[in-house]
């Protein structure tokens, strides 16, 4: 199976090291030194102190790459109109075949996903795969969260940082989506399929509305949240909007108790460095307004107070606003 991966950022660059294990994978970057280092030196996971590398293919023009059975999403949220255009040209039409390549397995059962490509986001906050679909068309785009945590330590370099399972949506197609979870659990990344995709987009960003916003205002790992008192009652009370305007919008979250959930991911991910967190400290845009300016949006359109939810998007707003005079 040949898969394309546009974002070659932390969590984009763990999956493609994983992937490659049983697919031709290529990662698609704006970034030449890093495209450079990744073909010359191949990607290197950090792993609890071991270190293992694997060759796998960067590009940065969606030609290089040709077309792809899968692509995945892991840009931003606010460059997903860029990854739709990118995508769009990796998409397979009726008329190709799949290229072959090192490590892939195309003669396998992955071949089945047929002529049609499928695109797939794995990105945080609300209104991508929308946005994809738009672009693409809704029967190309399916939608996945993920629990892993990952930091780039380098060019090519990346650090697996929080294991957690990845959650497929079995749309548009249950059986190429299915190929899909498959694929991930033989590379070892656990993975499972799910009908209520609503559900688990709202799942993931309830949590991401309790930690991304706090760790990167604190600049503190995950794991932190967890053990300040202080730090653990604003997540539970960002938390805690994020749920109330979730049930306004009758979604039932894939867990039952929103706090608890959050605390365990935090507590599984204690080392790692939230991607909003990675952002401030490379004085990077960050995703606040997919997640807790989402949460913020909805409860406004709902009647639902959201004001700790409301608070933290301003201050990382301010963080964003302020990065060159840092």
């Amino acid at each position: 199976m040949k898969i394309g991966i546009i974002g070659a950022g932390a969590l984009g660059s763990l999956i493609a090291f994983y992937l490659s294990a049983h697919a031709d994978v290529w990662l698609l970057s704006r970034r030449r030194e890093q495209i450079d280092a990744i073909n010359r030196n191949g990607m290197h996971r950090e792993l609890n102190g071991s270190v293992e590398t694997r060759r796998l293919h960067a590009a940065a023009d969606p030609a290089e790459i040709g077309a792809c059975e899968i692509v995945l999403v892991l840009t931003k949220s606010y460059a997903t109109a860029w990854a739709a255009e990118q995508a769009r040209r990796l998409l397979r039409t009726e008329s190709q075949e799949p290229r072959t390549g090192q490590g892939t397995t195309s003669s396998s059962r992955f071949s089945a996903l047929g002529s049609r490509s499928l695109v797939v986001t794995l990105q945080n906050g609300l209104g991508n795969r929308e946005l994809l679909a738009l672009a693409l068309g809704d029967a190309n785009v399916g939608q996945g969260v993920t629990a892993l945590g990952a930091t780039l330590l380098g060019l090519g370099q990346v650090r697996h940082a929080g294991q957690g399972t990845t959650v497929f949506g079995a749309a548009p197609d249950r059986a190429r989506m299915a190929l899909l979870v498959d694929l991930f659990n033989m590379c070892g990344l656990p993975a499972e399929l799910n009908d209520d995709l609503d559900a688990l987009v709202w799942g993931k960003l309830v949590v991401n509305a309790g930690i991304n916003a706090l760790t990167a205002l604190l600049r503190v790992p995950n794991g932190a949240l967890v053990a300040n008192a202080a730090a653990r009652a604003l997540m539970a009370d960002a938390i805690a909007e994020a749920a109330a305007v979730a049930q306004a919008r009758s979604t039932t979250l894939p867990y039952d108790d929103a706090l608890a959930h959050t605390l365990a991911v935090a507590q599984a991910t204690g080392a790692n460095h939230s991607s909003m967190l990675q952002d401030v400290l490379r004085g990077s845009p960050t995703e606040i307004d997919a997640i807790n300016g989402a949460v913020q949006r909805e409860g406004l359109r709902l009647g639902v107070p959201t004001p700790v939810n409301n608070m933290l998007a301003a201050l990382v707003r301010a963080l964003d606003a302020t990065a060159n005079a840092r």
